[in-house]
């Protein structure tokens, strides 16, 4: 194709493609990796915030705390049968990520172990900031993780597995979402339906699995062993979330570069490949007075280094 053609093509497109993932900055690795996890220590951590013991794990089994699985390659992750076995530096560092920022509101899609984990970190950040979260903050689900998922016995299971001190509490609330094909500016992925109408400040994405989508778009589906997870929810209301908000894509690269490919605000994004997880911050300036307090309070002035 000519270059001239190549320019009319740019041109002629909707000013609203050509910008697509233009603000996208991509951080060296390092740089994000200091700046979110420069003070945490794995074991300092864990003997500070005991959270295996909330999901049953002993250590002397365990092993050491930053051992990755490895998985055969064709691995069935359709399979229901039973959980995935815990990684405990993967929940460590969410636990550790929750308290640093000060998050107030997670959307988790795909529930867990890390459900019972984030839940806990939530409950140290109200008692630690819930008077000035409620007294200065624009935050109607202040400390509130709503997780979802579209397998009904997996919501089950998590619920049995769930502290019974956030009983009568609205400290998490698990919904049921099937999950269905759609496209998103003519790309297949998928969505949930009927997600918890909420503005968070962290979304976690470790879900959906690939196989147990409805549906299909002129035939194509996630439900083949050599496709991937591809979920595109978080685009749909990208435009509702605040500066500062931070995304963790768990795996999942073929999704996390989706996501990036169609980001239409301006977002600092890393993969740090020792954890084989993606980071996604919304670095824009504040929107109004009250996201600027959560900012200050929450992030502090070093967030406004990281703002173009």
């Amino acid at each position: 194709m000519s270059s001239q053609r190549i320019i009319l093509m740019m041109i002629l497109m909707p000013r609203r493609e050509r910008r697509m993932s233009s603000d996208i900055q991509r951080k060296n690795p390092a740089v994000m990796k200091n700046y979110l996890f420069n003070d945490l220590n794995y074991e300092d951590h864990l003997r500070t915030f005991p959270i295996h013991s909330l999901l049953g794990i002993d250590l002397d089994e365990y092993g050491e705390l930053c051992a990755k699985q490895e998985n055969a390659p064709n691995n069935n992750v359709a399979d229901h049968s039973s959980p995935h076995p815990p990684e405990l530096d993967d929940l460590i560092r969410l636990h550790h990520l929750v308290l640093k920022r000060k998050v107030t509101t997670i959307l988790e899609f795909g529930i867990g172990k890390s459900t019972v984990v984030l839940a806990h970190a939530l409950s140290i950040n109200e008692a630690r900031h819930g008077g000035f979260v409620r007294d200065e903050l624009r935050r109607n689900n202040a400390f509130e993780l709503h997780s979802v998922d579209n397998i009904p016995k997996w919501l089950e299971h998590v619920r049995g597995t769930l502290p019974s001190s956030f009983a009568g509490t609205d400290r998490v609330t698990l919904h049921h979402c099937p999950l269905v094909m759609g496209t998103f500016q003519d790309r297949v992925c998928t969505y949930y339906d009927g997600i918890p109408n909420i503005c968070p400040d962290l979304i976690y994405l470790d879900g959906p699995d690939q196989f147990s989508v409805e549906g299909s778009v002129r035939g194509i589906s996630t439900r083949h062993k050599d496709r991937m997870p591809m979920v595109a929810d978080i685009l749909a209301f990208e435009h509702f979330l605040t500066p500062g908000t931070l995304i963790v894509v768990d795996g999942r690269t073929a999704n996390a570069q989706f996501i990036k490919c169609n980001l239409q605000r301006t977002w600092t994004h890393t993969y740090i490949p020792s954890y084989d997880q993606h980071f996604f911050e919304l670095t824009e300036v504040p929107l109004g007075v009250f996201n600027k307090l959560q900012i200050d309070y929450c992030l502090g002035s070093d967030f406004y280094d990281r703002v173009k």
